[in-house]
């Protein structure tokens, strides 16, 4: 039995299938489960509230797990450990999110491209169709992800208290949050997963993308994630199309084709959730 899990930093689903690629029961889903940003404790809190997870535990042989937070060795290292105290059977493997984002976009194996990230966080990295190349080390949510939810979060409550927004988009906002100063507060410093909960604000965009003002607030996120991130492989680009995962990028998908022809990339498939692609990838490969 092998688990598939693809994990951001709001919500993680796992996928259980045989080894033939068969699934065996619906998809299950928890929190989030961010090495990065949660402590061990939390984590294996996390995975042992889910029943569904700890009837199936001794049964699983194989835990391919891509998550937000892996990209650097002391997270990943802690969170396949907490798998493995958990999965006693298993063999376990932590892959970037990146990755995850690599094999489902990618239209085959050995296939070059520069491949994006734009969920809750978001990332950017070249796959060589061997190897996985990253020339920016993400320092997470309070520096960098641009063209992300929590970036977006953040840039629509700013603009509310600097009182930038439109009056009409300004009237729809405070009718759909709760945008006091200390609920705000609360949640950003004395909650855990202040990034998620940024990123709960973005659907606010999706959701009046006829304004003017929200879709010139896209676009120059998606601007500054292109000079910040995807410029980074300004050689490759020239000749290998540029795939993007995750909710936001799904949703942006217009505004990302014009700022792709704007800025001279090729804009290649979108994938908004990329579990799906991971079964088909790991069943093939075992």
């Amino acid at each position: 039995m092998i688990l598939i899990v693809d994990s951001g930093s709001t919500k993680c689903d796992w996928i259980v299938v045989d080894h033939k690629g068969v699934q065996l029961q619906e998809k299950i889903r928890t929190k989030g489960l961010n090495p990065a940003i949660l402590k061990e404790k939390k984590l294996k809190k996390i995975i042992r509230k889910s029943d569904e997870l700890m009837d199936l535990k001794n049964q699983v042989t194989h835990v391919f797990f891509y998550g937000a937070g892996c990209g650097t060795e002391q997270p990943k290292a802690m969170l396949a450990n907490v798998l493995q105290l958990i999965f006693l059977n298993a063999i376990i493997e932590v892959q970037e999110d990146t990755m995850a984002a690599v094999r489902a976009t990618i239209n085959t194996d050995d296939e070059a491209a520069v491949v994006c990230i734009m969920g809750t966080g978001s990332n950017c990295s070249y796959y060589d169709g061997k190897r996985l190349h990253q020339r920016v080390i993400s320092l997470g949510y309070t520096l960098m992800d641009d063209a992300s939810g929590n970036y977006y979060g953040k840039k629509l409550i700013k603009d509310y208290y600097y009182n930038s927004m439109p009056e009409d988009i300004k009237v729809a906002f405070e009718d759909r949050y709760n945008l006091e100063a200390d609920y705000i507060k609360y949640n950003l410093y004395k909650q855990p997963n202040p990034n998620a909960y940024l990123a709960t604000f973005a659907e606010f965009m999706f959701l009046n993308k006829d304004s003017k003002y929200i879709k010139k607030l896209i676009k120059n996120g998606i601007r500054q994630f292109v000079k910040n991130m995807i410029f980074q492989y300004k050689e490759e680009i020239k000749t290998v199309p540029v795939h993007f995962a995750g909710s936001i990028a799904f949703f942006s998908e217009t505004e990302i084709k014009e700022v792709g022809e704007e800025l001279g990339f090729i804009v290649g498939n979108f994938e908004r959730r990329p579990i799906e692609g991971l079964v088909a990838y790991h069943t093939k490969n075992l």
